[in-house]
C-alpha cells in the first residue's frame, strides 16, 4: 500500500465517481493499476466514456502503477550481464541473460507490459518501440545492444496528463479494436512522423531527389511505411486517418467504402 495518495484531477474524480464509484477510494489510496485500466477499456468498448472524454484521456495518459521487480541473483541467470539504458526518461540497470531480447527485458524484468509479444518473429510489429529515435522490433533486438541508449515505449509517450498527439488521434479515429497491436502501431507511427519530417524516402515516394525536405504523407505513403504493423481487426482506414491528422494538424474525414 502506498503512503502517498494519488492526486486525481477533477475530471478523473468525476469519471470514477459517476462510472466506477466502488473504485474511487482504492485509486486514491493505492494508485491507478492494471485492473482499473482494464475496467476502463471495457467501458470504452461499451461507449460509456464519451461524456467523460477528458477524464478518460488523463487516466489513459497516466503511468500504470506496478510493483518493483526484485533483482535476480546472478546464479539464477545463465550468461548473466548487467545492462544499463534509459527507458522513458528513467535510467534502468538490470541483470539479464546476454541472449535476452529487449521485448522480454521490458516485459519480464522492467515491468513495462505495453509492448506486446505477438508473433515473436518480427513479422507483426506489435512489439515496436523507439530506440534512439528509430523504430525497432524489440522481439528481434538483443537488450545487450541497447547499452547506453534511449528506449521509448508506449508508456513513455504521454506527458503527465497529456496524451501524445498520435495517441489522441488514434482515440479520436477509433484506430484500434481489440487493442493488441495498438502499442506497436502508435510507436511506429510516432517514429514514422520523424522519418517524414527528415525527408526519408519510402518505396512509394515519387520524388526521392528532395533530400531533407519534410514529406506530407499520403494514404499510399502511410500504408507503405506502416506495412510492418499488422492489425488483425482491420482498422487500417482509421489508423491512416489518425496518422494524417497527427501530421497535418487538420481534421481528417474518413472515406468509408461499403460493399453493395
Amino acid at each position: 500500500m502506498k503512503q502517498n495518495k494519488t492526486q486525481l484531477t477533477p475530471e478523473e474524480q468525476k469519471l470514477f465517481g459517476d462510472l466506477m464509484p466502488e473504485e474511487l477510494e482504492e485509486v486514491i489510496n493505492s494508485g491507478f493499476n492494471r485492473r482499473h485500466f482494464i475496467k476502463l477499456m471495457g467501458l470504452a468498448t461499451a461507449g460509456l466514456l464519451a461524456s467523460h472524454a477528458i477524464g478518460a484521456e488523463q487516466l489513459f495518459a497516466r503511468a500504470i502503477e506496478t510493483d518493483e521487480i526484485p533483482d535476480l541473483i546472478p546464479e539464477a541467470i545463465e550468461n548473466g550481464i548487467n545492462v544499463s539504458f534509459k527507458v522513458n526518461s528513467s535510467v534502468k540497470k538490470v541483470l539479464i541473460d546476454s541472449r535476452m531480447t529487449l521485448l522480454d527485458t521490458l516485459r519480464e524484468r522492467i515491468g513495462l507490459t505495453g509492448s506486446k509479444k505477438g508473433c515473436d518473429h518480427g513479422q507483426c510489429g506489435a512489439c515496436t518501440v523507439i530506440v534512439d529515435g528509430q523504430r525497432v522490433l524489440s522481439c528481434l533486438t538483443l537488450a545487450a545492444t541497447c547499452e547506453g541508449k534511449s528506449v521509448i515505449t508506449i508508456e513513455g509517450l504521454a506527458k503527465e496528463n497529456a496524451l501524445n498527439p498520435m495517441q489522441a488521434a488514434f482515440l479520436k479515429h477509433d484506430g484500434f479494436q481489440c487493442g493488441f497491436c495498438t502499442p506497436g502501431q502508435i510507436c511506429s507511427a510516432v517514429a514514422l512522423m520523424k522519418e517524414a519530417k527528415e525527408g526519408n524516402a519510402s518505396y512509394v515516394t515519387k520524388n526521392i531527389r528532395e533530400d531533407g525536405k519534410s514529406l506530407l504523407l499520403s494514404d499510399e505513403e502511410i500504408a507503405e511505411r506502416m506495412s510492418g504493423n499488422i492489425c488483425r481487426c482491420g482498422a487500417y482506414p482509421n489508423i491512416v486517418a489518425a496518422i494524417k491528422e497527427a501530421q497535418s494538424g487538420k481534421n481528417i474525414t474518413q472515406n468509408w467504402l461499403f460493399a453493395g
